[in-house]
């Protein structure tokens, strides 16, 4: 604080003795003073003040070409944004329609077993009738012959005799017509 007091003290001694030339007016002073004003007013606007417009000028120029760029670079940017959802779109609709595709091959190729199947079955069926059926003959055939054998044998026994092969053939046939072997392929049949 004694700087403070001393600056006041100065001041007012200042005042008694006439005062200080800062402060009081002089017209000499204020000449020379609006002469360097003036004249550095005149070196700034021709030399300072056109560098400073020109590279704010420059400034304004990258600033306003920045903000275009950023624009152009927005719309750039939403363009490719509704591309990129158009393909996504596109994408997912391929994506559908190669499921609905597969699933009607799979539907497909499922009915397609199913008839081959079917058809591989009902083959398997006649094939399997079809051995039935020959086995039955062939045991209708055996059972003919063990008939035939069987008559022989108990012709034999009832004539103690032996017969002749004319009286075989003879005593065969009228055996084999007395039985009815449709009757026992269709028993056969209805069987299996």
């Amino acid at each position: 604080m004694a700087g403070l007091s001393d600056i006041l003290l100065l001041a007012a001694t200042e005042e008694e003795g006439g005062g200080s030339f800062l402060v009081s007016p002089n017209v000499g002073l204020m000449i020379w003073t609006l002469l360097a004003f003036g004249a550095t007013l005149y070196l700034l606007n021709k030399l300072a003040f056109p560098r400073i417009a020109e590279a704010l000028d420059r400034r304004r120029q990258t600033i306003e070409k920045s903000l275009d760029d950023a624009a152009r670079s927005k719309q750039e940017a939403d363009a490719l944004l509704d591309e990129y959802r158009a393909r996504l779109m596109e994408a997912r609709e391929q994506a559908e329609d190669i499921t609905i595709r597969a699933r009607k091959a799979a539907d497909s190729l499922a009915d397609s077993a199913k008839a081959d199947a079917s058809k591989q079955r009902e083959e398997l069926l006649a094939a399997a009738r079809r051995d039935i059926e020959a086995e039955t003959q062939r045991a209708l055939q055996e059972i003919r012959r063990e008939v035939a054998d069987l008559t022989v044998l108990a012709t034999e026994k009832v004539t103690r005799k032996s017969l002749t092969p004319e009286d075989h053939r003879r005593l065969i046939e009228d055996a084999l017509k007395e039985v009815d072997f449709s009757t026992l392929a269709g028993e056969e049949g209805s069987r299996n």
